[in-house]
């Protein structure tokens, strides 16, 4: 924390625009280095760039940017340079040659933002989001969240936690004295409606469904139409088709974007027991695990033989003699096209169920835990009738609020979270 980075923060060259970022305690240092001058705080000014040689490197505009009210809480410079590969090149060159100057590591710029309490841990979270985001709904689910919605929303939680815990701690305390010998009248109710918040929210559609793709798994016996109703939902050629039987071996997955739902399709090996052949059995094997973890089956095999709550589909029905359902969910040709596109509505209608609402902050794993912890903290306190054992269920309350928010964290943790970034964010 000692050392001031530097690193390209905008997209790769060559571009019209590039943004070289500069933090840490030599910041200042680098700008008179490179520019000969000091600059005026948080004011875009148009300078030249010479090396240490004197050579010009550019004619920029820079920003001086003292800490602590910067993104990361220390010193920055930003200099915004042509955007150029050679450009580029030269200034980083001539920020290395500074004193005290390095290039920075990935996510190390964001990693200083959360370290020097600009940022907590679910905004850093949110963040690494929403620079993976590709539909407009993980977007907005990662914006909620890097802006601080989730976090807000602990933060009230915890404050009043705390507000019990003075209650049981003044009881614990001064037990003997008429004013505090028993808990508030509605602690309990208290208790109970902030679990029942915190209960609001895990129950909650969930940020891997959002940032994976809602998986939908295309099912059913050898040459029933699956890789070809999967190539039609895809819009790609993706999986091999042919009229013989065991063509695919193989869980085949793609990812796609279907009225702005990400979804991710596999096409499965047939479902059969009879296979003579090893690696068609593998095959079908990894099929039926995927089939566990699907998000929705649509299952082309025999009517009503599909897993619980797959959609019965009645594929090729462009081709004669083919098998006929009695009340299938859909009825499709993924080679005339006929009922594609009420398929595809569908089952963009059923993600979008099972997704946060747009907009909405969504929980991944790690918040999830932590919260369930919080959670699981309160409920026993509602049990409990010892002043001593409530305080400490809403310690362990307040303890699962601080890991959600990174107050106590592990470096491996952070270096893998961090390591998500680019060099420059």
């Amino acid at each position: 924390m000692n050392d001031t980075i530097f690193a390209l923060s905008s997209g790769a060259p060559p571009a019209a625009i590039a943004v070289v970022r500069v933090s840490g305690p030599q910041a200042g240092a680098a700008a008179i280095a490179l520019t000969g001058r000091s600059l005026p705080p948080r004011r875009a000014v148009a300078v030249t760039l010479r090396d240490d040689a004197g050579t010009v490197l550019d004619r920029v505009l820079a920003l001086w940017l003292p800490g602590p009210t910067t993104a990361t809480g220390e010193d920055t410079l930003e200099l915004h340079c042509h955007g150029g590969r050679a450009v580029v090149r030269a200034v980083e060159r001539a920020l290395a040659a500074v004193a005290g100057l390095r290039s920075a590591q990935p996510g190390e710029f964001t990693r200083r933002a959360f370290t020097n309490g600009r940022i907590d841990l679910a905004e850093a979270e949110g963040l690494a989001d929403l620079l993976s985001a590709e539909t407009e709904l993980q977007r907005r689910a990662a914006l909620a969240m890097a802006g601080g919605d989730f976090s807000r929303e602990v933060t009230g939680w915890r404050e009043r936690l705390l507000l019990l815990s003075a209650a049981v701690e003044a009881v614990l305390d001064f037990g003997d004295e008429d004013d505090v010998a028993d808990l508030p009248a509605d602690f309990i109710a208290q208790v109970a409606g902030l679990e029942h918040e915190i209960a609001g929210w895990l129950v909650r559609p969930r940020a891997e469904t959002l940032r994976d793709g809602f998986r939908v798994v295309l099912a059913g016996p050898p040459n029933s139409g699956k890789s070809t109703l999967f190539n039609a939902l895809v819009e790609s050629e993706a999986a091999i088709t042919a009229p013989v039987a065991g063509t695919t071996r193989d869980v085949l997955t793609h990812p796609v974007a279907l009225g702005g739902v990400p979804f991710r399709f596999s096409d499965t090996a047939g479902l059969r027991d009879d296979t003579g052949d090893a690696i068609e059995a593998i095959g079908v094997e990894r099929a039926r695990s995927a089939l566990a973890q699907a998000d929705l089956v649509l299952w082309l095999g025999a009517d009503g033989a599909g897993p619980d709550g797959g959609w019965d589909i009645e594929a090729q029905i462009d081709v004669a003699g083919h098998p006929v359902k009695r009340a299938p969910r859909h009825r499709v040709s993924a080679v005339t096209g006929e009922g594609l596109d009420a398929l595809r509505a569908d089952l963009v209608a059923h993600a979008r169920a099972s997704l946060p609402r747009p907009g909405e902050a969504a929980l991944n794993a790690r918040q999830h835990h932590w919260l369930g912890e919080a959670r699981a903290a309160l409920a026993a306190a509602e049990t409990l009738s010892d002043p001593l054992l409530v305080a400490e269920s809403l310690r362990l309350g307040r303890v699962a609020f601080d890991a959600l928010l990174g107050r106590t964290t592990t470096e491996d943790m952070l270096d893998t979270l961090f390591g998500r970034f680019c060099i420059g964010k």
